[in-house]
């Protein structure tokens, strides 16, 4: 079966990637595939996870502002990756009531945006 260039666009940067990169991409690759993510989709984001970390230690040619100045991916998927005690955070609520359109979030506090988005 021939491969898309987008597969072969990854191939290749994982050649010219280090070992510990290789390693992180097939383990978010992996952990991705036994949660049910088609394999496709899969390597796209181990390829952006990666890319990130990638611009964040300074390891590539270039790297936008939000791959170097955001929170890590690895930070940030253990603040979103479960629920727990706090659920999500205020600003991700208020984003999300944002894209609802809800009135008055600027002065909600977080657990009236929860209601407000209803999740």
């Amino acid at each position: 079966m021939p491969s898309s260039p987008a597969s072969e666009e990854r191939r290749c940067h994982r050649r010219q990637s280090s070992a510990k990169r290789e390693r992180q991409y097939e383990h978010i690759k992996e952990s991705l595939e036994e949660r049910g993510t088609g394999e496709d989709e899969a390597e796209k984001i181990a390829a952006r996870t990666v890319n990130k970390e990638r611009a964040r230690a300074g390891e590539a040619r270039q790297s936008s502002r939000s791959s170097t100045e955001d929170i890590s991916s690895g930070r940030r998927g253990g603040l979103r990756s479960h629920r727990g005690s706090g659920g999500r955070t205020r600003d991700q609520l208020y984003n999300e009531a944002r894209r609802k359109n809800v009135k008055g979030r600027s002065k909600m506090t977080k657990a009236e945006l929860e209601r407000a988005v209803g999740r």
